[in-house]
């Protein structure tokens, strides 16, 4: 899955923010993160049992798993390449997200980018595909890239050669990516929570 927000530039964005916890009573807890001024990037952390609610300058999301929602996200991440420090889990988390909304981003939008890489995956499988096929492909397929999902997903299905359906199981594919807000809602979660046990330990 193509990720849209990188963790350095994450990390980057709340190199300055400091935590300011307003209410810790058990399960119902209510953190700041802010840098010091201004609430550009800032976003808050609301938890109540069962339930997470993200809030900020990037968009709201919803989320619910367990009692500890904290302790949900500290157990359910991990770390991979692309984010070597926070310990995130987009998929799985993004299935716990019961609402979204705020900014209009959700959680998923499409991609150009992953239109243009299924088609051409498709294309590099087929062992006959002829440079004819190729441009054909080019011309009328590839060319709605940029046009929206319906576009993009009607240029293949429309799409024959030599009489047939060339695309036809196109449909399987899924042309979306985790949204740029989303991604940085998941970092932030993870940053976060690692961040409020740190103020509360002492090591901050």
């Amino acid at each position: 899955m193509e990720i849209q927000c990188k963790e350095a530039e994450f990390l980057k964005s709340v190199s300055d923010h400091k935590v300011n916890i307003l209410k810790d009573d058990g399960l119902y807890r209510h953190v700041r993160f802010a840098k010091p001024q201004t609430r550009c990037m800032s976003f808050d952390l609301i938890t109540w049992p069962g339930y997470l609610c993200y809030c900020g300058d990037m968009g709201e999301f919803v989320f619910s798993r367990t009692a500890d929602m904290f302790e949900f996200f500290r157990n359910s991440g991990h770390r991979h390449a692309e984010h070597p420090t926070l310990a995130v889990n987009f998929g799985y988390w993004a299935e716990k997200c019961l609402a979204a909304g705020g900014r209009g981003d959700g959680i998923k939008e499409y991609s150009a980018d992953k239109f243009r890489e299924v088609v051409e995956d498709i294309l590099a499988d087929d062992e006959d595909a002829t440079d004819e096929l190729r441009d054909a492909v080019k011309n009328e397929v590839l060319s709605a890239a940029d046009d929206g999902p319906s576009a993009a997903h009607e240029s293949a299905r429309d799409f024959q050669w030599e009489g047939k359906e060339y695309f036809s199981d196109f449909w399987e594919h899924s042309l979306d990516v985790y949204t740029h807000r989303f991604v940085w809602c998941c970092y932030a979660l993870a940053w976060g929570i690692a961040e409020i046990d740190k103020a509360k330990t002492g090591e901050a």
